[in-house]
Formats: C-alpha cells, structure tokens, sequence
C-alpha cells in the first residue's frame, strides 16, 4: 500500500468511527444533564438517578438547607473565604454527606437558635464528624441557658407551652406543668425549651419536679443545678419578682 493510500485507509477509519459514534448517540437520545449518561427512551431517563441528580434535586429539604449553611458558615468562618459559597460548590464537595448528616441531626434536635449553634460549633474546633454528638449540644444548651436573659427565657418557655398545648387541645397552656408527661417535661428542660428561670419560681414547676424520678432528675441536673440558680436568683431579684408577676398574671 502506497503512503497515499494509508493516509486514506486512515481517515476512511476516522470518519467511520466518528459516524458510528452519532449513531450510538441517536440511539440514546435522552441524556442526563447531570452526569451525561444517555438513555433510548425518556421514561428511564426519567428514573434515572445519579448522585449529581439526588444533590441537586435535595436542594428544598430543610436538613440539606441545614447543611448547606453549614457548609458556608465553615469555610467564611474557619477558612476565612469571602466569596459566599453556591450550592453547586457544596454538590462537588466531598464534605457533602458528613455537613447533610449534621443538617438531619440539627432538624431531629431543633435546637436554640440553630444559626448561632451552627456558629458554635463551626468555631469551637471539634471535627465535623464529631458535631452529631449529643454532649456536644449539651455543653452548648447549658452555656446558653445559664447566660440569657430572664425575657428570653420566659419568652421560649411560654411558647413551649402553648405549642404543647396545641397538640393536646382542649389543655389551656397554663396547666402544662400539671398535665405534661413527665418524660416530655425532661426533655423540654433538658433541651432548654422549659427555662429554670420558670421552672423554679413556680409552684407548679417544683411540684411538678418533685414526680420525677432518679433517672429523670439527672437527665436534668446539670441544666436545673440548684448552686448555680440559688446564686442567679439571690443575684438578680429584679428578674426573680418578673417572673412572679408572669407566673401570678397567667395562674401558673
């Protein structure tokens, strides 16, 4: 074969395969913007799901939404980027699933004001994999709890009530301290919902903590501890006699 001849056995073979590979392609007209693989009918298309897909279709869901801020807070914080952060970037990060996790967790606890333990967290040090931790929302409850004001306190306290109160119509909010389930109160107290601040300045609250048992009480110790509360409350009267007169005013 002449050395004209091969070059044209050669691009012969080219266009053969670039024909061939248009035609694989027409084939599978249906093809997915994420990851690029083709289909031949629109309904597997359809089904298809890749892992690019799931990210971007879990954009709306509030434990994504969760980690996403997560995510931005992180690297503005930690990382000290200024350039805020797409939810393309956090798609093609391989932090991904660890931040989604830490927003199902943020979602199952609600805790205080999820912003700022998201800020709490991102600062504090700890890894990422270590944010799920359940001491970990505990050590910040309990910093919170014992630092806010008495206004915010009572203020996230009555609304618990009324919240539980909501669920368990015809119960008028007033009377949670005596109709509430016991394990539901640890809880409350636990997560902060139900402040001290209340709590031990009302008949019913302390009547209501007389019921519980060993293993409810130090559940809630360290959020109740009476050395701690005894010195705020001889500190402060002002606030004490404010949550007396809220205690009086609504028949708690």
């Amino acid at each position: 074969m002449t050395k004209a001849g091969l070059k044209t056995s050669i691009s012969d073979i080219s266009k053969t395969c670039e024909w061939l590979s248009t035609m694989k392609q027409n084939d599978k007209p249906y093809k997915c913007e994420y990851c690029g693989s083709s289909y031949v009918r629109e309904k597997t298309l359809f089904a298809h799901m890749c892992e690019k897909k799931r990210r971007a279709l879990q954009k709306d869901e509030k434990r994504v939404r969760y980690g996403f801020y997560a995510f931005g807070r992180f690297y503005k914080l930690s990382a000290g980027n200024k350039k805020e952060k797409t939810y393309e970037d956090f798609c093609k990060s391989p932090y991904y699933n660890a931040f989604v996790k830490f927003g199902s967790f943020l979602n199952n606890v609600q805790p205080l004001y999820p912003e700022k333990y998201i800020d709490y967290v991102v600062t504090s040090g700890v890894k990422l994999d270590h944010w799920c931790r359940d001491e970990m929302y505990e050590k910040y409850a309990i910093e919170l709890i014992q630092k806010e004001g008495v206004e915010t306190a009572l203020e996230r306290s009555v609304m618990t009530m009324m919240e539980w109160a909501d669920e368990n119509d015809p119960a008028p909010w007033n009377h949670y301290f005596e109709h509430v389930s016991l394990n539901r109160a640890v809880w409350h107290i636990k997560d902060g919902k139900i402040s001290p601040w209340l709590l031990l300045n009302c008949k019913s609250g302390k009547e209501m903590l007389s019921k519980f048992n060993d293993e409810q009480l130090n559940m809630i110790f360290h959020i109740v501890d009476p050395s701690h509360w005894a010195l705020r409350f001889k500190r402060q009267l002002r606030d004490v006699e404010l949550v007396k007169e809220v205690v009086k005013e609504s028949s708690l």
